[in-house]
């Protein structure tokens, strides 16, 4: 079956499956590999759940007519979502970035779904897989679609956008993640930049954040690019307020008030705005979805616990969202506020150095109680109580209680800092 005719049937089967657990009934299972799975093996169970048909690259398990043989799964898949995309009427919106690319898609999709039929990637599903499944999730009255790439390492973003060919883009940020893939910082903004470079290839328009010298000297001589700023005239003037500890901003002589803490989501919000105002979302609606949105999953929580009052933010952590972090909660100024800090991964050589600053920059902010959790933690120079393992500081706590209500708690998502919350 070649792809124009498996996209036929695509069409009368229009719901995508990758695992068995959740087959939905007449979908198209798509039989994917890993390093720790074959999908193959799972085709004929996929078929007597409910599935249609099962797109299969194994010949030995093609046992009826309702399995597709195809030479390469995954490679199908996204070839068939970049036809599916181009089929399609929608408005393709990308983004990605170091940090706040999944908090940002959220906000654009909340301020665009007042006006139009918005889709967006679920959750963080922003790989060469999950890309694709959000590009055949388009459905012929969807008018956005609000697509989040992330990388670790360079080229990816260019494969990403290669598939996705996106109407209009932005980069939320260039910061010190995954510097151990992408080799460095510099590495880091080549490979995000890959996005400008698709769009600008194909004479696409751009958002930008017209404050970050980064994105300003890359699009200097651009001509379709759509700015926001604080100061500069040239382009789309939103005022910062403040955020003590949620941010505060106005459009002209509207205010905002969102539910979202520090100034790191400044931008964020920004963007949001910029693209509602490109669009013509109503001003009222734009400030109607920012205000209703609260942050959830581990992003920048704001959660009551007993007489605990926890900035939770574990679901990732690098050096610059890390900075960020304390620097925000230091301005909040918490009574007699606590630090859990795990560490911070794929950081490659910089891991020491990095985990270091971490702990010399908290110091030099004035925090007291600090726990410093992690391998990379535990190993650096400072007074801080250290713990090699999550299960080190959980028998502490058991024995000595926390003595302060205010807590900011930050790792990288394999520390899975957010088990705190049962030891409160």
């Amino acid at each position: 079956m070649n792809l124009k005719q498996l996209y036929q049937l695509f069409l009368k089967h229009p719901s995508v499956c990758t695992d068995t657990r959740k087959i939905t009934s007449n979908c198209l299972f798509f039989a994917l590999k890993g390093p720790n799975f074959n999908g193959n093996k799972f085709a004929s169970g996929a078929l007597e759940k409910g599935a249609s048909y099962a797109v299969i690259d194994d010949e030995e398990r093609k046992t009826s007519d309702r399995h597709i043989l195809v030479e390469d799964v995954l490679e199908t898949l996204q070839k068939l979502s970049t036809l599916h995309r181009n089929e399609s009427k929608a408005t393709i919106i990308s983004l990605t970035g170091s940090n706040g690319k999944t908090t940002t898609k959220e906000l654009i999709y909340a301020v665009l779904s007042k006006k139009y039929r918005t889709i967006a990637t679920q959750g963080n599903l922003n790989n060469h897989i999950g890309v694709p499944l959000t590009l055949l999730s388009i459905k012929e009255d969807t008018e956005m679609a609000v697509v989040e790439m992330g990388a670790n390492h360079q080229k990816e973003i260019a494969f990403l956008s290669s598939i996705a060919q996106p109407d209009f883009g932005y980069i939320t940020n260039f910061g010190k993640a995954h510097l151990e893939g992408f080799g460095g910082v510099e590495g880091v903004i080549k490979g995000k930049s890959e996005l400008y470079d698709n769009l600008m290839a194909r004479d696409k328009h751009i958002f930008m954040n017209a404050d970050d010298p980064i994105q300003l000297e890359k699009l200097e001589s651009y001509t379709k690019k759509i700015g926001f700023s604080t100061t500069n005239r040239n382009y789309f003037i939103i005022r910062f307020l403040g955020a003590k500890p949620f941010v505060t901003l106005s459009v002209g002589e509207t205010p905002i008030n969102t539910q979202l803490i520090g100034d790191y989501n400044f931008p964020n919000c920004c963007v949001a705005i910029l693209m509602g105002k490109y669009f013509n979302v109503e001003e009222e609606e734009m400030k109607q979805a920012l205000e209703a949105y609260v942050s959830e999953n581990n992003r920048s929580q704001v959660i009551q616990k007993n007489n605990f009052k926890v900035v939770l933010d574990a679901y990732n952590a690098n050096p610059t969202s890390m900075r960020a972090a304390l620097k925000n909660f230091k301005n909040m100024e918490p009574f007699n506020p606590t630090l859990i800090l795990g560490d911070m991964f794929e950081l490659g050589e910089s891991a020491a150095m990095e985990h270091q600053d971490i702990a010399d920059l908290a110091m030099e902010l004035g925090f007291q109680n600090v726990f410093l959790v992690g391998e990379n933690f535990s190993g650096t120079n400072s007074s801080y109580l250290k713990f090699k393992s999550f299960d080190d500081f959980k028998r502490y706590l058991e024995k000595t209680p926390l003595n302060s209500n205010n807590l900011l708690v930050k790792g990288s998502r394999g520390m899975a800092l957010e088990r705190i919350l049962d030891l409160l």
